[in-house]
């Protein structure tokens, strides 16, 4: 279309401070998340004093750590990685709502990207599916959107 700007964020992660906010719970899913994830970033050429990874609990504690982080503006960018898994109580529909909400009321309030790579899945095969399986590793989708929304931001800054 002729006459209109597209303005869209770039792949690089040179000179972007990024943080990555991981659950220990479900650890066997999250750490694959979390390779995925880090690799990209390494790739996409983040220097190793720019990326901090932080632990939580849960998937429940990510918002908090999340909206401290980006509140902070010591980045800019902040991903979450977690894993929620379906069993047999409503647990997992109170925890993945509010962790969902929470993460994206910090980026909200924040005005800082504040990535969702929380997998919410029926079962274990379907996480596993999407930490490096059959589905990708949403990890690493994760670290690309910081990228992407961390270079927008400063361009519509700019």
């Amino acid at each position: 279309m002729a006459g209109h700007r597209t303005i869209e964020g770039g792949r690089s992660a040179k000179g972007l401070r990024i943080a990555i906010v991981a659950a220990r719970f479900n650890h066997f899913v999250v750490e694959k998340l979390l390779a995925g994830a880090v690799e990209t970033l390494t790739q996409a050429g983040i220097s190793t004093q720019d990326l901090d990874i932080i632990r939580v609990p849960g998937a429940f504690e990510l918002p908090l750590a999340a909206r401290k982080l980006a509140q902070s503006r010591n980045y800019e960018a902040v991903i979450t990685l977690g894993a929620v898994i379906r069993g047999g109580t409503p647990h997992f529909d109170y925890v993945s709502s509010e962790c969902v909400r929470g993460v994206s009321e910090a980026a909200r309030d924040s005005g800082v990207p504040v990535i969702l790579g929380v997998l919410t899945c029926d079962d274990l095969e379907q996480a596993t599916e999407r930490a490096g399986g059959a589905h990708g590793n949403k990890g690493a989708d994760a670290a690309l959107a910081a990228i992407e929304m961390a270079d927008l931001l400063r361009k519509l800054d700019g």
